[in-house]
């Protein structure tokens, strides 16, 4: 069966090598399945995609299946593996792996596919045609990648959330809007590229995060992608835990703002503005500068 597989991959234009890095540990049977992927680094601030997907993999008790090795595609010195000890006693290193996943949410006429993985460094070209060819071996019926950046807002207002897609289909299904968004790009880009070649409906879901905060995980950002991946897709997920960490994620920055003068006064110039006036502003203003750099030396005390 796993050369049946390689021999499709290998139609479908992906190399020897990229070919060797897809790890099939079972080949699940699904129905219409939905795909939900997230990738650490430049598209997650704050950790916000990566906790998101991260909640419904285990809300959903998912079933990894697949995996991409890291070996073609991340620079380990930039993504560096971890060492963690099992038992306490036995040290095993963690690689950045894609690691792929499925679930069968009751009451929902689909299955779905969880995607968890790193920005590679490297053969974006490659790691995206190997990703898409796989999820269109699968049958993959919609493709919802989910993403989080930087904006001048504050943590205590709602999160603001874009969904966009450049599907006909969804844009009529999902009410969403095209993207008009034009600048450099992470490696949701180039996946969203490559499902379109493919002919995979896709869509994207950004939240963004306060400029002043970007190194504590934000669990209100990834509720808020949770609850936007919901409305696209068209299901519900029990959400409490995460919402209970959401509340604790605004008490946290609240406490470190209230440590600072400076801090408070950019936080509440923010709240008096609003979200999308802030956004319309000059990008990080010495004093943003200036409360990032406060808060995150308050995280290293």
């Amino acid at each position: 069966m796993r050369w049946l597989w390689q021999r499709g991959l290998r139609r479908g234009g992906v190399s020897r090598a990229a070919r060797e890095a897809l790890v099939l540990y079972d080949l699940p049977r699904l129905r219409k399945p939905v795909v939900i992927c997230s990738f650490e680094g430049w598209n997650d601030a704050a950790s916000a995609a990566s906790t998101a997907t991260d909640f419904l993999r285990k809300a959903w008790s998912a079933t990894p299946f697949a995996e991409i090795d890291p070996e073609e595609f991340i620079d380990f010195t930039d993504s560096r593996p971890e060492i963690r000890l099992v038992d306490g006693e036995t040290r095993v290193i963690v690689w950045p792996r894609t690691v792929l996943s499925w679930a069968s949410p009751p009451g929902l006429p689909f299955d779905v596919v969880l995607v968890r993985g790193f920005e590679p460094q490297l053969r974006w070209r490659t790691y995206s045609a190997l990703l898409v060819n796989l999820l269109s071996k699968l049958g993959a019926d919609r493709v919802v990648t989910a993403g989080a950046l930087l904006a001048e807002i504050a943590h205590s207002r709602p999160v603001p959330v874009a969904a966009s897609t450049t599907d006909a289909e969804l844009l009529k299904r999902a009410g969403l809007s095209r993207s008009r968004y034009e600048g450099p790009t992470g490696i949701v880009g180039v996946v969203h590229a490559s499902l379109g070649e493919a002919g995979i409906p896709a869509a994207s879901v950004w939240a963004s995060i306060p400029y002043y905060v970007p190194q504590i995980t934000s669990a209100k950002a990834a509720l808020a992608l949770v609850k936007a991946t919901e409305n696209v897709i068209g299901f519900k997920v029990d959400k409490r835990d995460l919402e209970r960490s959401a509340t604790n994620y605004e008490k946290e920055v609240d406490e470190l703002v209230a440590e600072d003068d400076d801090v408070a006064a950019y936080v509440a110039r923010l709240e008096e503005i609003g979200a999308s006036e802030a956004a319309e502003e000059a990008p990080l203003p010495d004093i943003a500068a200036e409360a990032e750099k406060f808060l995150r030396d308050q995280r290293h005390h």
